[in-house]
């Protein structure tokens, strides 16, 4: 096997090869059975920083609510949004949501079928495009995502720090000239990103029965533990979340989260952020009138906690649960509103309050 990043040869089996492993070994996935543009997008969306075995049971809820595109265009925000609870990276499903009501508002329902259109739809990059060109439309286009990066670094020996330009652009130029000696390009886009998943995987590739492994250098090297390069992740920032839980009989009280921060349009309790855990609820940096909210009316439950690890952050929360007499005055400061439980489990909110919720009053 051949290859060379400034000239214009690659002598190679590589795609017809993963082409025939990919009809033996590919998961039985719902996506795969058709070529809708629509459904492919809501997968190649939800799969985003989401493992498969998680994704897709979301995928065919979101096909039941919105079997089309029209349908998604027509739905209510906050619906989606609950749909969508559990997913993280929220911004995904609003994106999914404005996309759709431009396709189906300003394109009257007709979902741009090139590669170079789909990357002016908001909320669809590189790969998203990519993807649905080829699943779909059958356009000699190559996604590149970690698992590609991850099997072409290792089959090639492609030792450049893949977060960088110069490494993206050798990928690009790499994946391109590959997928041309590929028999139909969705099935070697599928086969590729298949094989990284469960063949080529991270931490313990199957070398033993890769059908690449002659050709492989990282194999005959002893290099898969070292490629791909990949600059370290950079660290995670600690945020602590006091939450105080106002009830009063069957209601809680909640507000939207507006600010351009995680969890935005999420619902949540009163929330106090510092820089230092507190494990009080006296320790709090309270406003006098949550002061005097709570000395006049609350009686405090003990606190509980909670922990939740985002991409490049880690919550840690701790949960005040503060009940209000019969008798108390049902008013709120600080923009809270009252919901019945009812209301709640409707609401749109993110995993650590639904958590907190379903063990607290499930």
């Amino acid at each position: 096997m051949n290859w060379q990043s400034d000239g214009n040869v690659i002598e190679t089996n590589f795609a017809p090869t993963l082409e025939r492993w990919y009809e033996r070994h590919k998961r039985d996935l719902p996506w795969r059975h058709t070529r809708d543009p629509y459904s492919i997008w809501l997968s190649e969306i939800i799969l985003q920083q989401t493992r498969v075995a998680q994704g897709k049971p979301y995928y065919e809820r979101f096909l039941a609510a919105y079997p089309t595109i029209t349908d998604m265009a027509r739905a209510d925000e906050r619906e989606l949004l609950r749909l969508w609870q559990g997913l993280g990276y929220y911004s995904r499903a609003r994106n999914l949501h404005q996309t759709a009501r431009y396709i189906t508002d300003e394109l009257v329902g007709k979902f741009p079928d090139t590669f170079q259109n789909l990357l002016k739809m908001k909320g669809i990059g590189v790969y998203t495009a990519a993807a649905i060109a080829s699943f779909a439309f059958g356009e000699r286009v190559p996604v590149v995502d970690g698992n590609v990066y991850r099997v072409l670094a290792r089959v090639f020996g492609v030792s450049e720090d893949i977060t960088t330009t110069a490494a993206k652009k050798t990928f690009s130029w790499l994946a391109m000239r590959l997928i041309q000696r590929a028999d139909d390009p969705a099935t070697y886009n599928q086969a590729i990103m298949e094989f990284g998943a469960i063949q080529c995987t991270p931490v313990a590739p199957d070398c033993l029965l890769c059908p690449l492994q002659q050709e492989c250098v990282a194999f005959q090297t002893g290099r898969q533990h070292l490629l791909p390069v990949k600059a370290k992740k950079a660290p995670v920032r600690e945020r602590y979340f006091h939450y105080l839980i106002f009830q009063h009989g069957s209601k809680l009280a909640m507000r939207e989260r507006t600010d351009r921060d995680i969890w935005q349009n999420l619902h949540e309790f009163y929330l106090v952020e510092t820089d230092e855990p507190k494990k009080q609820l006296r320790e709090l940096p309270l406003p006098d009138s949550i002061q005097e909210f709570v000395q006049r009316h609350g009686q405090a439950t003990p606190p509980t906690e909670a922990v939740q690890l985002l991409s490049h952050q880690r919550i840690r929360a701790v949960f005040f649960r503060i009940e209000l007499p019969d008798d108390a005055n049902g008013r709120l400061p600080m923009g809270l509103a009252w919901y019945t439980m009812a209301e709640v489990e409707q609401l749109p909110k993110p995993l650590l309050v639904t958590n907190y919720l379903e063990k607290t009053f499930g």
